[in-house]
């Protein structure tokens, strides 16, 4: 006895169509959104190690005004990255929240960068409980003081975007190390390094 097996053709072909929009529609977003695809960057910043740090001011998540000023006479590390959610982004932040305490007891202020909105920055530090401060710098005024926007590359295209990068300042302000490319999975120990 022969069993027949119906495929509703309709259902299978409509998956077929969801299944490319879907591989289409990730990788605009990866492009448009400057999603964290690797390390590997360019060194696009026009600061330098001995620099001053650039004024600067921003919104962090909760509505809070953010400005350079607030961390006189402190050490800070200010990491810039492309996108809330992503990868790459996911890991560098929490390497920093499970070192968090070591950051602290170094006296280090931890202050992240990306254009997204203070909405989307919530959403991010509360479903991975981050213990810092994420500026939603939508307008670009302190990605573009830090200089740290230009062009990227990703499966053959260039686009725009932030560059995963990190100033580490000490209390007089003076930038102390640009670490260009970090490694995502041990951020932390890059920054405690350096002091």
């Amino acid at each position: 006895m022969k069993i027949k097996t119906k495929f509703n053709t309709k259902r299978t072909k409509n998956c077929k169509i969801y299944f490319v929009i879907k591989i289409i529609d990730v990788y605009l977003i990866n492009i448009s959104s400057n999603k964290c695809l690797n390390n590997k960057q360019n060194d696009m910043t026009h600061l330098k190690v001995g620099d001053k740090t650039p004024d600067f001011s921003g919104v962090t998540q909760n509505g809070v005004q953010l400005k350079s000023a607030d961390f006189s006479g402190k050490k800070m590390a200010i990491y810039f990255y492309p996108k809330d959610n992503t990868p790459g982004c996911t890991v560098q932040a929490c390497n920093l929240r499970d070192h968090f305490h070591a950051l602290v007891d170094a006296q280090i202020s931890i202050i992240g960068v990306s254009m997204d909105s203070e909405t989307s920055h919530q959403k991010f530090i509360d479903k991975y409980e981050l213990p810092f401060p994420l500026i939603a710098d939508t307008d670009r005024k302190v990605i573009d003081a830090f200089g740290v926007w230009g062009p990227k590359k990703f499966m053959g295209k260039e686009y725009d975007g932030i560059h995963r990068t990190t100033f580490v300042i000490d209390e007089s302000g003076t930038i102390q190390a640009i670490i260009t490319k970090p490694k995502t999975k041990e951020h932390a120990a890059e920054i405690l390094a350096v002091f």
